[in-house]
């Protein structure tokens, strides 16, 4: 900073006004400085600049995994917010795995970050709370009764039971839900889910399955090992968008069409469920609203502005596309 001063003619203290953004610099001076910082090839080290501050302007964020849609979604919100509260944004991942993830929360404390914001992550309760000892914590997509951690979230029961319901009032009697198992948000799906099947007068079946694509596809073989064809379910609640593609593709693979014999709904309606030649029918959940609300409590906690736990909870709604149809009625009363 002190070279690129001496270039420009200006004071270090002007040069720092400039790499923050400050509305108090000339538009000439400005100019000035930024000329000098670029034929010197100097650009502002965050970290140095949050020590000598002791504020820091850094953001850590997790994601659960990279691969998922909706977690793109998310930090769009996210980033959007972040940049315009004047903060930048640390990504890292666990994989889905909960060593991976604690290793990856202890990488991100160590940017002395203002604050962190996790997307449903599986690591234990106990290391959310340690890490929210250290600095504001908001989990997106996951529920938290810590008193110094903020959570974020779709209401995964009110979201099942609109798949339910929309399936119900096509004919469908035989509904299979495949679980998202220990991923944030799949037991409140699958409380959901069970929850409306009952309220129609119809018994739950569930697969056990994940939040991806692979486990989609396996937990249909496993339907298809268990039933005959004529008393396979009619229609499949998956845990997310990505679990429901991979049952389409095994569905599809073994001579079952989709929606004419097997209905399918999806759960976040992502970019993925909206694509042309997939065209999922979906329960959307506002992603881009779930971030920007999350990076708004968390600033709230930085700034000392609140001390009490925010517990947000958006309602879901349902996009219905192609994958779901009447039912065929193969011997089934209609309700």
């Amino acid at each position: 900073m002190e070279d690129v001063a001496a270039r420009a003619g200006v004071s270090r203290a002007l040069v720092s006004l400039v790499m923050r953004g400050s509305p108090k610099v000339s538009a000439q001076r400005r100019a000035a400085v930024l000329r000098a910082a670029e034929e010197l090839g100097y650009s502002p080290h965050v970290m140095a600049r949050s020590l000598a501050s002791r504020t820091s302007t850094v953001l850590g964020v997790m994601v659960n995994d990279l691969r998922n849609a909706f977690f793109a979604d998310v930090v769009e919100g996210l980033d959007a917010a972040a940049q315009a509260a004047g903060f930048d944004l640390i990504l890292n991942t666990g994989g889905r795995v909960p060593s991976r993830e604690s290793a990856a929360l202890r990488s991100l404390l160590s940017f002395r970050p203002a604050g962190l914001i996790l997307l449903s992550p599986v690591v234990p309760a106990s290391a959310i709370e340690a890490a929210a000892r250290q600095c504001p914590v908001v989990l997106v997509s996951r529920t938290s009764r810590a008193s110094g951690v903020d959570t974020v979230n779709d209401d995964g029961e009110a979201g099942s039971a609109l798949a339910v319901g929309h399936l119900v009032s096509l004919g469908h009697r035989r509904i299979a839900h495949l679980d998202g198992g220990g991923a944030a948000g799949a037991a409140a799906r699958r409380r959901g889910f069970r929850q409306a099947m009952r309220a129609h007068g119809l018994e739950p079946v569930v697969v056990p399955s994940e939040h991806t694509d692979t486990a989609g596809a396996k937990a249909v073989l496993e339907l298809l090992n268990a039933y005959d064809r004529g008393e396979l379910p009619s229609a499949l609640v998956a845990g997310n968008d990505f679990n429901a593609v991979g049952a389409i593709s095994a569905l599809e693979e073994h001579g079952l069409r989709v929606p004419a014999d097997v209905s399918v709904v999806g759960y976040d309606n992502t970019s993925l469920a909206a694509l042309r030649h997939v065209s999922l029918t979906t329960v959307d959940q506002p992603r881009t609203e779930l971030g920007r609300l999350a990076l708004e409590a968390l600033l709230e906690r930085v700034r000392g502005e609140r001390v009490e736990p925010v517990r947000h909870l958006l309602h879901p709604s349902l996009v219905v596309r192609s994958t779901t149809a009447p039912a065929q009625h193969r011997g089934e009363a209609r309700p």
